[in-house]
């Protein structure tokens, strides 16, 4: 396979998974857009393998047994891929390439395939900071891996990018709340459906919704200082990867602000933004850019979640 029908496989695979990234990745450099292109695709591919799905579509529940062994595959790939070896799935091509070129480390890597498994192992989350956990694994080290794409090392800055995939996921927890408890997934934390009254088995039932919409909002209200704290790394990123990120940034705080907003029918239809909204966001994250040049970073306040080191 040569290199320019990879890239148009992975490309396609960002425009039918991602839509929101999606638009904040045209905004990338050639060799940045490629990379983050080759690390989704692996990330979306891992994601599928586990749940069964053909791009987040089509899910159905497995056995804890089947997750598990497709796990492993997934680790074995893995490092078949930082061994050298010759890949054959496109999508670990593809991740090959991204670590090779960017050196990404191999803990990173297996530190998001982490979040796979504590899904293939039904994992649960008592407290805030257990699903903060999680969403480290799933997307925060994303945060890790894409912005040493785009060239960082500094490690408060890397605290920043970790930052923004937390309140990624937060956002994204707030969104699929219904969706995934019909999968039979929930990652609010029990101390809250206690406090709430709910049992995650039962969090799809449409009477629980106006008790859900407040959980929503509370996640969504928790992301905020995760999404402030993201700003600060913008100065530390080249400029077309800062108005990516910014980009990407506002796509998905507009995301948890509908869903805030739309209260116990956030989930009547999935919220997304329209073409329009995001064209918006990408005027305003060119803003942001450009603003950064001149910024300085502020501090992180010590009382977010720190990740590992």
């Amino acid at each position: 396979m040569n290199r320019q029908p990879l890239l148009e496989q992975v490309t396609q695979t960002m425009a039918v998974g991602s839509k929101s990234f999606a638009t904040a990745a045209k905004l990338f450099d050639a060799p940045t857009r490629r990379s983050t292109l080759m690390l989704y695709a692996w990330c979306r591919h891992c994601d599928d393998v586990i749940d069964g799905q053909t791009l987040g579509e089509g899910g159905t529940q497995h056995a804890v047994e089947d997750a598990q062994a497709r796990m492993h595959h997934l680790q074995i790939e893995t490092r078949r891929a930082y061994s050298g070896a010759h890949m054959d799935e496109p999508a670990f091509k593809a991740f090959q390439e991204v670590a090779i070129i960017h050196q990404l480390p191999q803990q990173l890597a297996f530190d998001h395939l982490e979040g796979f498994a504590m899904d293939a192992r039904d994992e649960h989350y008592a407290t805030f900071d257990d699903t903060l956990r999680y969403c480290y694994h799933v997307a925060g080290v994303v945060g890790l891996m894409m912005a040493r794409v785009m060239g960082v090392r500094d490690e408060a800055v890397l605290d920043h990018a970790c930052d923004l995939g937390l309140a990624f996921q937060l956002t994204n927890i707030a969104r699929d709340i219904v969706e995934d408890a019909q999968n039979g997934r929930c990652y609010l934390p029990q101390t809250w459906l206690e406090q709430a009254g709910l049992r995650a088995e039962t969090l799809g039932d449409p009477q629980h919704r106006t008790a859900l919409a407040l959980l929503a909002a509370r996640l969504v209200a928790e992301a905020e200082p995760y999404y402030h704290s993201a700003r600060s790394g913008l100065p530390g990123l080249p400029l077309r990867s800062a108005w990516a990120i910014a980009t990407a940034h506002g796509v998905y705080r507009e995301i948890g602000v509908k869903v805030q907003q739309a209260g116990a029918h956030a989930w009547d239809a999935r919220q997304r933004t329209s073409r329009a909204e995001k064209l918006a966001l990408l005027v305003k994250g060119a803003g942001s850019a450009i603003t950064s040049r001149v910024a300085r970073s502020e501090p992180r306040p010590a009382d977010l979640w720190q990740r590992p080191r």
